[in-house]
């Protein structure tokens, strides 16, 4: 894989950059000596998003795993810890409908 310059880039051709993408092959593109940009199939920039997304997604999962700590808390628990009551909270409901907030 040859990386090319971004003005060899330009005298190639957008067209012909596309070409070779759409045949498979990764065009890097350098300025200054570094790599700022590759130019990809379509085919492969959507493996490369669902790759991210399925590592975000098993990331968060086992994240949440090791910070389980199996205590559970339903609601009545948690209106508790906060000093509310249901009937506060349904009559504070009903005074944003009447006020038409909600």
């Amino acid at each position: 894989m040859s990386i090319l310059t971004i003005t060899e880039a330009s005298r190639a051709g957008i067209s012909a950059l596309v070409a070779s993408a759409e045949a498979g092959n990764d065009i890097p593109l350098s300025r200054h000596g570094k790599v700022v940009a590759e130019v990809v199939s379509a085919e492969e920039i959507s493996s490369l998003r669902r790759d991210r997304d399925t590592l975000r997604d098993a990331a968060l999962v086992m994240a949440r795993f090791a910070t389980d700590t199996c205590i559970r808390t339903d609601l009545n628990q948690a209106m508790e810890s906060f000093g509310f009551t249901r009937a506060e909270l349904e009559a504070e409901i009903v005074a944003d409908i009447a006020a038409g907030r909600a």
